[in-house]
């Protein structure tokens, strides 16, 4: 893929822009969330991350006229059959707050033992170099864990309060910036997309 100078992020998530800069600040990049170009959000009709992530990144080059990036990422509990997966964002309604998502899995997941809890955070991010691009570049990440029976913790955002990190044995919310933008599934992606950068 060419050098990129310009790349219009294609998400309004405050703490995945957040994540996002972060982790690809040292490539020379110029991140722009696409609300600073009056880039509205495209309506998330894929049924997969990998067709949501396509969506958003070619609506974001299509109006910005700019290579676009985006990620589309969520969690999958297996006793939920991978719910809340790709309505992530959105499990408890269309009106659903971070705290008012975490209430209703925490609910559905009253009475399951730790046993059954096992789930995971899957990023899928897609860059695009132009709006009709072929052949995105797409890359994928997971991160294995179970769910809590109670918050705890006070950074990141979602579900890291009540996400245990097989690899950290802690909540996910309990850890620093740098140690879960290394370790987690938007992480990893990262990681892949900045070595088929490279």
């Amino acid at each position: 893929m060419t050098q990129l100078k310009d790349l219009v992020l294609a998400s309004a998530n405050a703490g995945k822009i957040r994540e996002l800069q972060a982790m690809l600040g040292g490539l020379g990049i110029n991140i722009i969330p696409q609300q600073q170009l009056a880039i509205e959000d495209i309506e998330e009709t894929g049924q997969s991350f990998v067709e949501n992530a396509i969506l958003k990144a070619r609506n974001a080059s299509e109006k910005s006229g700019l290579p676009a990036i985006a990620d589309d990422s969520g969690l999958e509990v297996d006793f939920l059959n991978g719910a809340p997966g790709i309505y992530s964002a959105r499990f408890s309604g269309e009106a659903a707050t971070e705290q008012s998502n975490i209430d209703k899995l925490l609910e559905l997941l009253r009475d399951v033992p730790t046993s059954d809890r096992r789930a995971r955070y899957q990023s899928v991010i897609v860059v695009m170099r132009h709006q009709t691009d072929p052949t995105p570049l797409i890359c994928q990440g997971s991160w294995e864990g179970h769910i809590a029976f109670a918050r705890k913790g006070t950074e990141g955002f979602g579900y890291d309060p009540i996400f245990i990190a097989e690899d950290a044995h802690c909540h996910a919310a309990e850890l620093d910036k740098a140690t879960k933008n290394r370790i987690s599934h938007r992480g990893k992606a990262i990681a892949q997309l900045l070595q088929d950068l490279g």
